[in-house]
């Protein structure tokens, strides 16, 4: 079994829920309380292991390179200035890991996106994580958990949690066969956002992925669907379709998605009452401010 080194993030798509905020910046380079989005997200994949990580880009994404690249006018005058904390900071992020990019050229789908890596990714299994979910776990990072299950189990792995009944619709969802332990279970179909009552389970796969290089043969011999776009869902349903093996996993931690306008509000007021530098200065704020 190969180890897990290489992680692809897709951040091609042009955020349009959280609108005008992204006219001209990336929704992925949104700020949560003194990072941008997608860091956290870069931050998870190197404290799991994760070595390679490739940048699926588009248009007016021109940021975030230049984020996890090297600044030299920014860090030769802090150095000068003697602001050594805020230089480690900046040196450590063009640090981190190798970061490569790649244009998805059209916005033609998460599935075309993929397809795009496909020659950095090779013959290795690979993590996706997407550009719009955050998970906070501070002691075992929800990537770190896929790669477990991976190592324990083999086959496919995609990081699901439980939702409400009621909003099923807004996911991709788990019909469940075997269960293999209390937080794992193989699939056997995949439903994108079924009514309540066609919904096959209320596991609701959420941002997080770990692929056989298998899924490029399926992704390639997809058809485009709605919009023209090919879908990851669909290369999954034909690995399903094929006999592979494929496995949910309900990963622990704290999810949210900063593509919409309150999940990014939740996430930089919790955020902040985690950081040091902010958590006192927000609770006074909060107290002040809301009236129970």
């Amino acid at each position: 079994m190969k180890k897990v080194t290489k992680a692809i993030i897709p951040a091609a798509g042009l955020g349009t829920r959280v609108l005008p905020a992204t006219k001209a910046q990336p929704k992925e380079m949104l700020v949560i309380v003194d990072k941008p989005s997608l860091q956290y997200i870069v931050e998870e994949l190197v404290a799991s292991g994760i070595t390679d990580i490739v940048i699926v880009t588009g248009r007016n994404k021109n940021s975030i390179e230049d984020h996890f690249d090297f600044s030299y006018e920014l860090e030769n005058t802090l150095r000068k200035d003697g602001k050594m904390e805020l230089l480690k900071k900046v040196d450590d992020i063009s640090n981190m890991a190798n970061i490569y990019y790649v244009r998805q050229n059209h916005p033609l789908g998460l599935g075309h996106a993929i397809l795009k890596a496909k020659s950095f990714i090779g013959d290795e299994p690979f993590i996706i994580a997407l550009g719009d979910d955050i998970v906070y776990n501070p002691e075992t990072p929800v990537a770190k958990q896929l790669i477990d299950t991976y190592n324990k189990y083999g086959g496919n792995i995609i990081g699901v949690q439980e939702v409400k009944k009621e909003d099923v619709s807004k996911y991709g969802v788990v019909k469940p066969s075997k269960i293999l332990d209390e937080d794992t279970v193989e699939m056997i179909d995949f439903i994108e956002k079924p009514s309540m009552e066609e919904a096959p389970s209320n596991l609701a796969c959420l941002g997080r992925y770990l692929l056989s290089p298998e899924i490029f043969d399926y992704l390639e011999t997809t058809e485009a669907g709605k919009g023209g776009e090919i879908q990851l869902t669909d290369g999954i349903l034909k690995m399903l379709q094929n006999n592979k093996k494929v496995i949910a996993y309900t990963f622990k931690g704290k999810r949210y998605d900063i593509g919409n306008k309150i999940g990014l509000l939740k996430a930089n007021i919790e955020f902040g009452l985690r950081n040091p530098e902010t958590k006192n200065d927000l609770i006074d704020f909060l107290k002040n401010e809301i009236k129970l």
